[in-house]
């Protein structure tokens, strides 16, 4: 383990405020100083493997916020999924965790799961549903699964509407393509509307992120190398990635993992350097909609707030920009907007206690808002957050592709 990666640790505590797990819990254990600091003292053989050391470590959102405002330059999230997948190795995994790697790995496995996942949802018992929870979301709230995997109800080219501007390829990731087809549907409309040919390459698969999370750095490669060959292989303006977790692995893991695994990284930098999350693309080309076919009775203009996902505010342009720049939208800002939902992959799931004191806050300040709608491009945080939601809120979550289509009517 290299752990000059990027820099070295000066114990000065600037990482302190902003780790929001550090916020919540307040303990110097929970903090990305201690874990560096502990993954030092097991490098230098101080320190064992165990159990404690392992939810010490693993107990951590990877937002990368530690490593964004690092004065020392600390590769805080490289460090530490190194170590979590050293630690899941030599300690293990929950069963449903190692389940979970299991069905990333390949999306045949991704792909029956969910079907009976939905099936499941539909013969489950609405006493069962009201309640159990998964995490610290009722089941009742989790949302449908798609009826069919989104990539198979679209073509694989997708022709522009109106004048031809050039190609994307669109990297659709797991929750479009299993859980919130309608994300999919609105990125495919708007890119079409602004004059693109979309290409969505049906050989994609797992941005592999969980499972370098939780060990899986064998099982992660093939998936890797499968997505670099699909997305590589095309001359394209822009890939196009609806999800910022996605993205960042995209645009910042899949060289680097090309290089740990000892392979040529040149196509992976390739692919990197044309990732770019969708509302940054559009942010760039905002002459592209047209502004004459603006929606005035977009749900009676209901104000909107939105909430920025830890991996987009470190990687790309925030949708906020997009909402601030458009006059037609009445954009209310959250005191709170760029903070953590505790969200975070599965640790909604791992740490609920944690995570639902993080959500409640974000929450709080939502409806302070006054908006009605609250918009968020990770679907993790969107799950996270409108699972948490009350019975009585009237807000309603839903992705930024979604609210720009309908503004623009497209």
């Amino acid at each position: 383990m290299n752990l000059e990666k990027g820099g070295t640790c000066g114990k000065c505590g600037i990482c302190l405020t902003v780790c929001p797990v550090f916020k919540v819990l307040k303990e110097e254990q929970a903090s990305p100083r201690a874990r560096i600091q502990l993954i030092k003292a097991f490098t230098d053989n101080k320190l064992t493997s165990s159990p404690l050391l392992k939810e010490l470590i693993s107990k951590c959102l990877m937002c990368g916020n530690c490593a964004a405002i690092c004065p020392s330059g600390v590769d805080h999230e490289s460090q530490f999924m190194e170590m979590r997948s050293r630690l899941s190795k030599q300690q293990g995994e929950r069963l449903e965790i190692k389940g979970l790697v299991y069905l990333l790995a390949r999306e045949q496995r991704l792909r029956l799961a969910a079907g009976l996942a939905r099936l499941g949802q539909e013969i489950l018992p609405d006493s069962f549903q009201r309640t159990h929870d998964l995490g610290n979301i009722p089941i009742r709230k989790y949302p449908r699964l798609n009826r069919k995997p989104f990539r198979k109800t679209v073509p694989e080219i997708n022709p522009p509407k109106g004048k031809p501007r050039g190609t994307v390829l669109y990297f659709t990731g797991c929750a479009t393509n299993h859980l919130y087809a309608e994300t999919g549907e609105a990125t495919l409309h708007l890119l079409t509307s602004m004059g693109y040919t979309v290409s969505i390459p049906q050989k994609q698969t797992c941005c592999s992120i969980p499972m370098l999370l939780h060990g899986g750095e064998t099982q992660a490669q093939q998936n890797i190398q499968q997505n670099i060959d699909c997305l590589h292989q095309q001359d394209v303006e822009a890939i196009i990635v609806d999800c910022p977790t996605c993205g960042a692995a995209l645009k910042n893991k899949f060289p680097a993992m090309m290089r740990k695994y000892g392979l040529e990284d040149g196509p992976a930098m390739e692919v990197s350097a044309k990732v770019v999350d969708l509302m940054s693309f559009v942010y760039e080309r905002l002459d592209q909609l047209d502004r004459k076919k603006t929606a005035t009775k977009l749900t009676g203009q209901k104000p909107v707030t939105y909430h920025t996902p830890c991996h987009l505010k470190n990687n790309f342009t925030s949708a906020a920009r997009v909402l601030e720049t458009i006059p037609e939208i009445e954009y209310h800002p959250a005191a709170d907007s760029t903070a953590c939902c505790g969200g975070g992959g599965t640790f909604f799931y791992e740490y609920p206690e944690v995570s639902a004191k993080m959500g409640r806050s974000k929450i709080e300040n939502a409806r302070k808002t006054g908006a009605k709608i609250w918009l968020t491009d990770c679907p993790v945080c969107r799950l996270n957050l409108s699972g948490q939601l009350d019975d009585g809120d009237t807000i309603t979550m839903m992705h930024p592709a979604m609210y720009i289509a309908k503004l623009f009517d497209v």
